[in-house]
């Protein structure tokens, strides 16, 4: 018998409340107030956000980013720095006791089925354990998501397409990606605090040798709501979920603006490393 669980489409926001609406899904799933959540969002303006362990002023030129017009939030989830720009964000947040499993095993499942979503978009996506690869996942070569391996990569010949983090809280597990549509490495590149120019030369060519984005292997630019709606089938399948559409709750709403104001957009979270 399949899953019930909620599937929310929502338009572009600021980094501070995209991270303070997951956080709120997050409490609200807990408590078993919402049910589980699949998520998917976009960012504007484009945003920098770091992992929840990355130490900010050492790895973010933090004048660059404002020169650009970037936005800027750490995340509740680790991982390292994500440009996010022109690309789908999903996350799933659903209580630990409905999905099993160590945070291996919950990327194992999770990558699953977005290669199968991928994949029906008509994209030669796969799945390799990172220690497949030759890489431990704990160690990292830049702060650069897409340079430094996860878990349970998404790849597509051979090239990282999905960046992915999580993070355990209160009995529910909250997972979200970047799903790139175009990847554009010096625009990331530009903003982290490099020793020099030669340093981010050598940076953007190990990127686009390591990372792409959907664009490059579709030969085609795929809409927004093509891209969510392939990835929900496939996740339906490989998970055996039923999605339904559903808004979030007013509880939700209420304990994101909190969360927006009290922690996501305060300099206090943002810089506390």
């Amino acid at each position: 018998m399949s899953s019930r669980w909620r599937v929310i489409y929502d338009s572009p926001d600021r980094g501070a409340s995209n991270m303070a609406i997951d956080e709120a899904i997050l409490l609200a799933v807990s408590e078993g107030a919402s049910p589980p959540t699949l998520r998917f969002y976009a960012w504007e303006p484009p945003t920098v956000s770091i992992g929840y362990f990355q130490r900010l002023e050492r790895e973010i030129d933090l004048v660059k980013v404002s020169e650009a017009g970037y936005d800027l939030v750490r995340r509740p989830t680790g991982g390292r720095t994500v440009l996010h720009d022109d690309e789908v964000t999903y996350s799933i947040i659903v209580r630990e006791a409905e999905f099993p499993g160590s945070v291996v095993e919950t990327y194992r499942r999770i990558s699953k089925g977005l290669v199968e979503g991928l994949r029906a978009l008509g994209m030669e996506a796969g799945m390799v354990a990172a220690q497949e690869a030759g890489h431990d996942p704990r160690e990292h070569s830049s702060a650069a998501c897409f340079d430094s391996p996860s878990w349970y990569e998404v790849i597509c010949q051979g090239k990282k397409i999905i960046g992915s983090a999580q993070t355990r809280k209160l009995g529910a597990i909250l997972q979200h990606g970047s799903i790139p549509i175009t990847f554009a490495p010096q625009r990331l590149t530009s903003v982290l605090a490099l020793k020099s120019d030669a340093a981010r030369n050598r940076l953007d060519l190990t990127l686009a040798k390591k990372a792409g984005g959907l664009s490059e292997f579709l030969q085609r630019r795929p809409g927004f709501a093509e891209v969510c709606g392939a990835l929900r089938d496939g996740l339906s399948r490989c998970l055996d979920i039923e999605f339904v559409e559903q808004g979030l709750s007013a509880r939700e709403r209420d304990s994101a603006e909190t969360l927006l104001y009290e922690k996501y957009a305060d300099t206090g979270w943002n810089q506390k490393r």
